[in-house]
C-alpha cells in the first residue's frame, strides 16, 4: 500500500479489501484542523473538526466508529477547495451520550447544532451507513439546511437490511472499532452497552415510508456497493426510485466499507456529487477528468 498527498488529493495505489491494514492501523491520519472543538446538545457534547475553506462539507461516518474513518475522504475535500466538517456523533469517539435512547433524528439535531455553532448555512451532507440515515433524514426535516445527500450504504426503513453474519472482514472492522472507542471515548468501559444500543437502533429505525420517501427535495445519490454486507441492492435502487430525482450509484468490487477499502473510487463518486451540488468557479468541477488530467 502506497498514500501520497499531490495537490490536496490523495493519489492512492490502495487495495484494503479485507481491511487488513485498516485493523491494524485505522485508516490515514487526518490532517491537522483548522478548529476542533465540541459543542453542548440535548445533553451531549459533540465533538468536531474543520479542514480547509470554501464550500462546506460535512462527512457523517458510520455506527460505532468515528471521525478517523474518514482519513482518505477528509484530505482529498479540504484539497479540492471545500471546508471538511467531521462530526463524531453522539455516543461515538470523543462524543459523550446520556440515557436518550439513541435515534437519527437525535443525531441530526446534534449534527444541525455544530452547523449553527459554525454558522454553517446549506452544506453537502457525505454520510456513511448510519451517518447516512443521519444525513437524509436532516434534510427530509428541514430541507432549506442542506445542499444534497450523498447516501452510501443504509437502509430506510427495516426491510433493507440482510441478515447479520459475521465475515473475517466485518470482525476485523470491529476489531478497529473496538480499540478506537477504548481510546478515545470518555466511558470506555460502556462499549458492551453502546455496541447494543447502536445495534437495536440500526435494527429498527428509521421507518421512511415512500410516501415520506417522495417528500424528500434535495438531491440525493444512493450509492450501494456490489458486495455490501448488510444491505438489499433492491432496497438501495428503491430509495433511488422513491426519492424524486435521485439517482443510484454502484462501486464495483467492494463492500460497506469502501471508503477503507478502495478510497479514490469511493472519493470521485463522492467529489462527483458534491460538485453537483456545490459548484465551483475554477473549472475543476469534473473530478474524475481532472484526476486524469494530473496523471
Amino acid at each position: 500500500m502506497t498514500t501520497d498527498l499531490i495537490d490536496g488529493d490523495y493519489k492512492l495505489d490502495l487495495y484494503d479489501d479485507e481491511l487488513r491494514e485498516f485493523e491494524a492501523q485505522g485508516a490515514a491520519p487526518l490532517p491537522v484542523p483548522n478548529d476542533q472543538g465540541y459543542i453542548e446538545h440535548a445533553k451531549a457534547r459533540i465533538w468536531y473538526s474543520t479542514y480547509g475553506s470554501g464550500p462546506p462539507v460535512i462527512l457523517l461516518h458510520g455506527g460505532l466508529g468515528h471521525s478517523g474513518n474518514w482519513g482518505y475522504q477528509a484530505p482529498a475535500l479540504a484539497g479540492r477547495g471545500y471546508r471538511t466538517v467531521l462530526i463524531d456523533s453522539r455516543g461515538h469517539g470523543r462524543s459523550t451520550r446520556d440515557a436518550q435512547p439513541l435515534s437519527y433524528e437525535l443525531m441530526a439535531g446534534d449534527v444541525l447544532a455544530v452547523m449553527d455553532v459554525l454558522h454553517l448555512e446549506k452544506p453537502a451532507l457525505v454520510g456513511w451507513s448510519d451517518g447516512a440515515c443521519t444525513a437524509l433524514v436532516l434534510a427530509a426535516s428541514d430541507p432549506s439546511r442542506a445542499a444534497g445527500v450523498f447516501f452510501f450504504a443504509c437502509s430506510m426503513d427495516p426491510s433493507g437490511l440482510k441478515s447479520f453474519e459475521a465475515t473475517p472482514t466485518v470482525n476485523r472492522c470491529f476489531a478497529r472499532h473496538t480499540k478506537d472507542y477504548a481510546q478515545l471515548s470518555a466511558t470506555p468501559e460502556h462499549f458492551k452497552s453502546f455496541v447494543e444500543d447502536v445495534s437495536l437502533m440500526g435494527r429498527t429505525q428509521p421507518n421512511y415510508t415512500a410516501h415520506d420517501l417522495a417528500k424528500i427535495s434535495v438531491p440525493v445519490v444512493i450509492v450501494q456497493s456490489e458486495h455490501d454486507e448488510f444491505i438489499k441492492r433492491e432496497h438501495a435502487e428503491y430509495l433511488a426510485q422513491a426519492i424524486p430525482n435521485a439517482e443510484f450509484v454502484l462501486l464495483k468490487d467492494v463492500s460497506h466499507f469502501a471508503p477503507l477499502q478502495r478510497p479514490e473510487q469511493f472519493n470521485i463518486a463522492m467529489l462527483e456529487f458534491v460538485a453537483k451540488v456545490l459548484p465551483r468557479e475554477d473549472g475543476h468541477n469534473n473530478y474524475q477528468a481532472y484526476r486524469q488530467s494530473q496523471s
